[in-house]
């Protein structure tokens, strides 16, 4: 990880490179955005031009809230470069409310109400904080790291499992170029070439792949040039089981939205205190009652976005602003969006293996400082161990009933929950050895 900061937070790169830099966290957190909307799409089975509207709504309002987010609004936003997107804790909870006579208005009435869990959660931020002591930190971003890491393999071989072109080697050879580009750039380069390295190791093989004739540009051509944004387009009702079932996912995204803002704060040089976490869950909360109006499903903070800062040294909060104006733009001028999503999984896989990596690195540096004892490495050893249980082998919970999956579907919120957990139940040791 980059000991040096190349831009701080309050920083401020010439406009030219700092709309480099913004594009770089544009590309990295593009695909996560728009996967939500086109998952609950897809499978609930809606019309094409309802999916497009969950997928606009879903860009311009991550723009809008990842500009609060940075920038701060009176008692809103973390005023760091926090990325904010569609988040996948909510998708098992708005399925199931799809599935019945609600549909889409279901999903997006019960987020409005539930958002309110994560907007009053935010005032107990400051005593939360008090919870996240350096081991409990570490292992919290470590697991953010290690949970990302199946999706950058995904990537990384070109689609999923079971996919006819999964790992050819050609996949495995376009990846692999792109991420030697990547570390190359980072340590060797100068000035923009290291800054910038995420998006020039992309851009060199999105060429390769457009002289390839690997591109496809289906969806460029099918998409609309300018959008304009539907406010309760689906409308809106409130099911019952459906506001608890979100309410559920909200505290479990205060969870993993702590983690992430602590994070960070290591990536950043900044120490995270409960004002922090306060604005910045605050945001979410808000953001998610926005998103619900606005016709798309709720918000989190991006753990993404922290690997393209470990990665390049990029702190500064206004570029990452300008990331949230180009993504608001991207919602406005849909074919924008779409010819970000043409670029191949395998260029993403090359920069994404290599930026989630850097997340696990920064865990490990802050672990390291963490007193040696036999305490600490139990908290360690069982949070991560049973957090990669859950990321690597999800159907561990198919057999358990419904709220168990929506609680522990994360394997970044079980390792954060059991750290958490054991941290305030093991007592202290007697003896502690340092190194």
């Amino acid at each position: 990880m980059n000991n040096q900061l190349l831009y701080s937070v309050e920083d401020k790169p010439p406009f030219g490179l700092s709309l480099l830099l913004a594009a770089q966290h544009l590309l990295a957190a593009l695909g996560g955005i728009i996967a939500v909307p086109l998952v609950i799409g897809n499978v609930l089975k809606l019309p094409t031009d309802d999916t497009i509207t969950l997928v606009n709504a879903a860009l311009l309002i991550s723009g809008v809230v990842t500009v609060i987010q940075c920038r701060g609004l009176g008692p809103i936003g973390i005023r760091l470069p926090s990325v904010m997107g569609t988040s996948f804790t909510f998708v098992a909870a708005a399925l199931a409310i799809g599935f019945s006579d609600y549909g889409v208005s279901g999903i997006l009435g019960a987020s409005l109400v539930g958002s309110l869990v994560m907007i009053i959660g935010s005032f107990f931020m400051p005593y939360i904080r008090k919870l996240f002591p350096p081991v409990v930190t570490g292992t919290v971003v470590m697991m953010i790291g290690l949970s990302l890491i199946p999706v950058a393999v995904d990537w990384f071989a070109g689609g999923q499992r079971g996919d006819a072109q999964y790992a050819t080697p050609e996949n495995l050879m376009m990846a692999s170029f792109v991420l030697v580009i990547v570390v190359a750039l980072v340590q060797w380069g100068k000035g923009i070439f290291s800054a910038a390295a995420i998006v020039i190791g992309m851009m060199t093989g999105y060429l390769l792949c457009l002289i390839l004739g690997w591109v496809n540009f289906d969806g460029v051509a099918n998409a609309q040039t300018f959008a304009i944004p539907q406010p309760l387009h689906f409308g809106l009702s409130f099911p019952l089981s459906g506001i608890i079932g979100m309410s559920i996912a909200y505290l479990v995204t205060i969870v993993e939205s702590s983690g992430n803002f602590l994070a960070l704060g290591n990536a950043t040089h900044t120490e995270i205190t409960g004002k922090h976490l306060r604005g910045g869950v605050l945001a979410d909360g808000l953001g998610s009652a926005l998103a619900a109006i606005m016709s798309t499903t709720p918000f989190s903070s991006f753990s993404q976005n922290i690997g393209v800062i470990s990665l390049t040294g990029v702190a500064s909060r206004h570029v990452v602003a300008l990331t949230g104006v180009l993504l608001a733009l991207a919602g406005l001028f849909p074919v924008f969006g779409a010819l970000i999503v043409s670029i191949p999984l395998p260029v993403l896989g090359g920069a994404g293996l290599m930026m989630f990596a850097m997340i696990i690195a920064a865990g490990i540096q802050m672990l390291d400082k963490v007193e040696r004892s036999k305490r600490n490495g139990l908290i360690i050893a069982i949070s991560i161990g049973c957090g990669l249980a859950v990321t690597t082998r999800p159907e561990l919970l198919d057999k358990l009933p419904h709220f168990f999956k929506e609680v522990l579907g994360s394997g970044i919120t079980v390792g954060s929950l059991l750290a958490l957990i054991l941290n305030l139940i093991l007592p202290e040791d007697k003896e502690i050895t340092k190194e």
